[in-house]
């Protein structure tokens, strides 16, 4: 198999990144700085502000809950830097199964002094009520919970709310943080009602561009909210430094509005629903495929039915995403921002068996894939286990 340069490519890596689809002109963005208080700089701040109100009625919460970010990555290290403001006050746990921005902060944290822990995940990657119970019971001393809503290796869907009810009955409050970056724009969300105390959003995962993002906070800083640990400049009203991404934040509010409403978001992840049934039943008939977690099969719920992880027996994950790169197939071996590493923490989390770490590959798709591409990539996987 050869890579031909001319040949149509099929996008299967949604959970990386999504093909932008802002529709903003940066030059049409006020270029004052939104901290000058001459008109240029009034400009920028009035259109900064707007992106937020934009946003905030997207996601139904009030502008003043949100501030805008680099991504993900940053939204969730400002909530888990706070913690090292309250020296000696309690203990910060996260998953096993979180991001790696999480996993390797919670690392940080600990060589900083920090008292942290984690919360065990079962074999499809979430975290459940009792295993959050068994942490907060082992510890007794957690102040701050950080649990992903979708896993961005299975697409498995941690039920949120039922673990933000057993945090709220701790006698000592706990701040519960949810990563929501593989969930806006792809299953239904609602902060109000997933009831959380932090969130992060990233722009890229639904179209917009890179480098922006929104942290979600209940409550702001100066009402007994967060304090920050990295500080610079008073932006964002002190939460985060530096010289604010105005085009970012018009074209994430742009992405917002087109593709984070609530009609459009039932209607793609319906569609989404019927593609994946298909992809998931092919895969689980070929003999040489192992869906992870071995329980998935179509209609399930409990999965995001936007991102799916399958082995293919005697060939290495790695072998496999070339290959099919080679007939025109973008898909990946895991987290983007793992990439470098050949491990696989997530799935050792979950249990998985070395060789299906090995062998494992990750298909994500968007509300653009269509029938058709799913049919592509499935005669792609049969030509490549032909060969392999």
């Amino acid at each position: 198999m050869t890579k031909d340069t001319n040949e149509k490519r099929y996008y299967f890596d949604w959970a990386a990144s999504a093909p932008a689809a802002y529709s903003v002109d940066c030059q049409t963005i006020p270029f004052g700085n939104p901290s000058s208080l001459h008109s240029e700089g009034r400009a920028a701040k009035n259109a900064l502000e707007d992106a937020r109100q934009r946003c905030a009625v997207i996601l139904n919460v009030p502008a003043d809950t949100l501030y805008f970010t680099s991504g993900g990555t940053e939204s969730n290290s400002i909530v888990m830097l706070s913690a090292l403001m309250r020296k000696g006050q309690g203990r910060i746990v996260s998953s096993l199964a979180e991001h790696s921005s999480v996993r390797e902060g919670m690392e940080t944290l600990e060589k900083m002094g920090k008292l942290t822990g984690s919360i065990a995940v079962d074999s499809a990657g979430r975290v459940t009520s009792e295993s959050f119970s068994k942490t907060l019971e082992k510890y007794g001393d957690v102040r701050f919970a950080l649990v992903m809503a979708v896993n961005n290796e299975t697409g498995a869907i941690t039920d949120i709310p039922a673990l933000r009810d057993i945090a709220k009955k701790q006698k000592t409050p706990v701040h519960f943080h949810c990563d929501l970056v593989q969930a806006v724009g792809k299953i239904p969300v609602d902060i109000t009602v997933l009831d959380i105390d932090s969130a992060s959003i990233s722009a890229h995962k639904f179209g917009g561009p890179r480098g922006i993002g929104l942290l979600y906070l209940r409550r702001p800083p100066a009402q007994g909210g967060l304090e920050i640990f990295y500080r610079g400049g008073g932006q964002e009203k002190g939460v985060k430094g530096g010289t604010e991404n105005i085009f970012g934040a018009a074209a994430m509010a742009d992405c917002l509005e087109k593709f984070v409403n609530a009609k459009t978001v039932q209607e793609n992840y319906k569609n989404a629903k019927i593609r994946w049934n298909k992809l998931i039943d092919s895969l689980a008939a070929m003999e040489r495929c192992t869906i992870i977690p071995k329980e998935r099969c179509s209609n399930d719920e409990m999965f995001s039915p936007y991102i799916l992880q399958a082995a293919f027996k005697d060939i290495p994950g790695e072998v496999m995403a070339r290959a099919l790169d080679d007939l025109g197939f973008a898909v990946s071996t895991g987290s983007a921002c793992s990439s470098s590493s050949p491990e696989r923490p997530v799935l050792i989390a979950m249990g998985v068996e070395e060789k299906l770490r090995i062998e494992g590959i990750r298909i994500s798709q968007g509300w653009s894939t269509t029938d058709e591409e799913i049919d592509n990539i499935l005669e792609g996987i049969s030509e490549v286990l032909k060969f392999l």
